[in-house]
């Protein structure tokens, strides 16, 4: 599990950075964080993080992350979009690909 603050570092360190905030009991999470998966092998041009939102709820609430699974996208270290409805990789790489 990554450090919130290492988290932090790699959303400032690079131009583009997508966050996958969940919780490890949601069964929604878990099918999601597959897609996310796949998604990461694709999108090379994004730093990638994850983060439980049970351990880290400052950064929940700082980038107002109202449920999960979420995907937050970055882009020069500002919060440009979070995803909540992850209807397939095809359509998550389409919403990453709009920042490249």
């Amino acid at each position: 599990m990554q450090k919130e603050q290492e988290i932090s570092g790699m959303i400032q360190s690079n131009r583009l950075a997508a966050v996958y905030a969940y919780t490890p009991l949601c069964g929604t999470c878990q099918l999601a964080g597959k897609m996310v998966e796949v998604a990461e092998k694709i999108a090379r041009h994004f730093a990638w993080g994850r983060l439980d939102v049970n351990y880290h709820e400052e950064f929940a609430i700082r980038y107002g992350v109202e449920s999960v699974p979420c995907l937050l996208i970055f882009q020069e270290g500002q919060l440009m979009e979070k995803i909540y409805a992850f209807q397939s990789v095809p359509y998550i790489y389409e919403k990453l690909n709009q920042y490249t």
